[in-house]
């Protein structure tokens, strides 16, 4: 296969997520405009304009129809795809870290960092059908842990929200009452910040890189470690094969590839 190459981004890139039928990439960057691309050919499908900050995250609906990016101006926003057109705007007093759809596309998990006063926090919204019905409001809000939450994603059936962040603790909460219900031990833990966080295809395990030199792959319903592995620099950013058992970590030079 040709490697293709995408020029349109000015400064460097954050975030790159692929839609369910993979054939359209969004890619985040520093440069304030998420931009959609055909993944056939590497083709610039558009850019979404409106965010004045980094973009640090992005996650698009099942249907394709809709895009979330959360940003450093202290906004996550909601998209129309195919038009570019800004459906909403929840705003916050802090930077936008995460975003992530539920399954059904009727909620979106966002973290947002601490900020002067503010700690860290996680933020549930639901998201409405017809956009003249978007409210601004918190479904649910958790406050902390400390430090910034680098990810958060929903877990099996959308009744948990697992969190992890700069205090290498990776947690599982209650996504109807916040309440925390399990949280990964401190010995088989990362002992660094966590950068990464990573869902399976079938929704039952997923992965964690840090910046302790390892990745580590855990069962999402009880947070049992299933495998670690170790690499030579610290990783920058994990995914998991929906076709082979295989997991990807990137460092910041090189990648491995390594069989389940």
């Amino acid at each position: 296969m040709r490697p293709i190459l995408m020029k349109g981004h000015e400064r460097p890139l954050t975030f790159l997520k692929y839609n369910l039928d993979g054939d359209i990439l969004f890619s985040c960057a520093k440069d304030h405009t998420p931009t959609a691309w055909f993944a056939d050919n590497g083709e610039r499908l558009g850019t979404y304009r409106g965010h004045n900050g980094a973009v640090w995250c992005c996650d698009v609906s099942r249907d394709s129809m809709r895009l979330i990016t959360g940003s450093a101006d202290q906004s996550v926003k909601l998209w129309n795809v195919q038009t570019g057109e800004q459906l909403y705007s929840f705003n916050f007093g802090s930077p936008a870290r995460a975003v992530d759809f539920s399954v059904g596309d009727k909620l979106a998990v966002i973290t947002t960092d601490p900020f002067m006063d503010s700690p860290s926090a996680i933020h549930v919204k639901q998201i409405s059908r017809d956009p003249s019905d978007q409210t601004g409001e918190s479904m649910l809000t958790i406050k902390g842990p400390q430090g910034r939450i680098n990810r958060a994603v929903w877990g099996p059936l959308n009744k948990t929200l697992i969190s992890a962040g700069e205090d290498a603790v990776v947690r599982i909460w209650d996504s109807e009452t916040g309440k925390l219900l399990k949280e990964s031990d401190k010995e088989s833990g990362h002992k660094k910040t966590v950068t990464s966080l990573s869902k399976s295809e079938d929704g039952s395990h997923f992965l964690t890189g840090s910046l302790d030199k390892s990745a580590k792959l855990w069962d999402i319903r009880t947070l049992t470690l299933i495998k670690t592995y170790v690499t030579e620099r610290p990783v920058n950013a994990v995914t998991m094969s929906p076709l082979l058992d295989h997991v990807c970590n990137f460092m910041i030079l090189i990648s491995f590839i390594y069989a389940l």
